[in-house]
Order: C-alpha cells, then sequence, then structure tokens
C-alpha cells in the first residue's frame, strides 16, 4: 500500500515524532490535568466573588450628573402664523423635536467600566481558552487513532466518532463565552452612551445596574460550565478509553 503513495522518510519521521508527541501530551490531559482542573474550577465556584448573596454589591456607580432642565418657551409666542414660518426659516428650526444632550467630553474624564466584572471577567477568560486549546489536542489524538475504513467491525469506530464530536461541541460551547462577554461589553457601552446623552432618563441607568447582575450570573454559569465539561470529558474518555484506543479487536487468536 504504501508503494501507491511515496513520501520522503523526513519527513515520514518528523510526522511520527508529531504524532507520538501529540498522544503522549493528549494522555496526559485526560488522565492527570483534566481531573486537576475540574477540582481547582470547583475551589473557584466556592470562592466569595462568585457567592455574592446580594447583587447590588456588583453594582458600579455611574458618575454623570444631570444637569439643570432647561425651560422651553413656545416659539410662536407673540407671532402670527405667517411670521412664525418665516422665523423657523430663518433660524433653521425645521421642526419643534428636542433632541439628547449633545457630549463632547466625559465630566470626569474616562467612563470606567464596572470593576469587580472586569477583575472577574479576565479571571474566567484564561480558563475559558485553556479549555478550548485543550480539548483541541484530545481532539487530534482521537482523530489520529481512527483507522482505514473497512467494512464491519466498526463498533469502536463509532464511538471514536462519538468522542471527537463531543469535544468539538465542547470547543464551540466553549467559543461562545467568549462572544457573550465581548457582547456585554458592546451593550454597557451602548446603554452609558444613553445616559450621557439623555441624563434625566432613570430607566437607562436601571438597565446598567441589570446587565451588570445578568453578567455576573452568567459568568459563574460559565465557570460551572466549565467546570462540567472537564468532568464529561473525563469520565466520557475513560470509559471508552479501550475502544478509543483500539477501535478494532482481532479475532485471529480466537480461530486457532
Amino acid at each position: 500500500m504504501s508503494s501507491l503513495l511515496k513520501v520522503d522518510n523526513e519527513l515520514k519521521s518528523k510526522v511520527d515524532a508529531f504524532r507520538e508527541q501529540i498522544t503522549a501530551e493528549a494522555e496526559d490531559l485526560v488522565a492527570s490535568f483534566f481531573p486537576k482542573k475540574l477540582l481547582e474550577l470547583d475551589q473557584i465556584l466556592k470562592e466569595p466573588i462568585l457567592n455574592i448573596r446580594e447583587l447590588k454589591d456588583i453594582h458600579s456607580e455611574i458618575k454623570l450628573a444631570v444637569p439643570d432642565p432647561i425651560l422651553l418657551t413656545n416659539i410662536h409666542d407673540g407671532l402670527d402664523m405667517q411670521n412664525a414660518k418665516k422665523r423657523k426659516l430663518d433660524d433653521g428650526i425645521l421642526d419643534d423635536k428636542v433632541s439628547g444632550t449633545k457630549v463632547f467630553v466625559m465630566p470626569g474624564g474616562m467612563m470606567k467600566s464596572n470593576g469587580r466584572l472586569v477583575e472577574l471577567i479576565e479571571r474566567v477568560k484564561p480558563e475559558i481558552r485553556t479549555l478550548i486549546e485543550k480539548c483541541n489536542t484530545v481532539k487530534m489524538w482521537v482523530q489520529l487513532l481512527i483507522p482505514r475504513i473497512e467494512d464491519g467491525n466498526n463498533f469502536g469506530v463509532s464511538i471514536q466518532e462519538e468522542t471527537v464530536a463531543e469535544l468539538r461541541t465542547v470547543e464551540g460551547e466553549a467559543a461562545s463565552y467568549l462572544d457573550q462577554i465581548s457582547r456585554y461589553y458592546i451593550m454597557r457601552a451602548k446603554l452609558v452612551s444613553k445616559i450621557a446623552k439623555y441624563p434625566h432618563v432613570e430607566d437607562y441607568r436601571r438597565t446598567v445596574t441589570e446587565i451588570d447582575e445578568k453578567e455576573y450570573i452568567s459568568l459563574k454559569i460559565i465557570v460551572s460550565e466549565l467546570r462540567n465539561q472537564y468532568v464529561t470529558l473525563h469520565d466520557m474518555i475513560l470509559k471508552n478509553i479501550e475502544k478509543i484506543k483500539r477501535p478494532r479487536s482481532s479475532n485471529t487468536d480466537a480461530l486457532y
């Protein structure tokens, strides 16, 4: 079979060395890293920062003062309709709509993010990245163990394929956690901009506190999910390790 395709011996030896490296790393991940990491994340879930009872403790003050109200008078006072229309054209006034406050600079400088949430996010993001990278390594290991396609005796191969599918699912879910964090920052920035433009509207200020609370709860759920994914992958691979490493059993010995 090898005669059908010529492969440079030096390249082949390098590829074989790479396969051995992936195998050693992946087996260590499943046997040692996954159980250690799930215990580590379980301890993080018990820390005070993730067990705040009163969500108001994670609120961040929005230091944007409410300006004094501006008294608007009717532009038609003391004018007849014809003169009023002329006055509108001369002043460049096209309608009576009141726009928001023009924001040229924040009174206190840059508007800060929620410090406690930023600290928590910066702690959670490396854990998400680690899970994605480790899953990718284990996924490649299992894919390299899949034998060539043959008729029959493919039960072990189906287990390998299911394992790869589960690892790919975990990768996708972990990547979605990063998207969720980005969406939080974008949404909060838009709301703070609204507060700067419409400082008299209390609902915008309340909405900021609501999304801060929601993000805190989401971060706790993310840490819990990361732990659960390590548990699930460790358990799944250990239970099926024989079929994953040797997907096809040889019945040659049983014939004699």
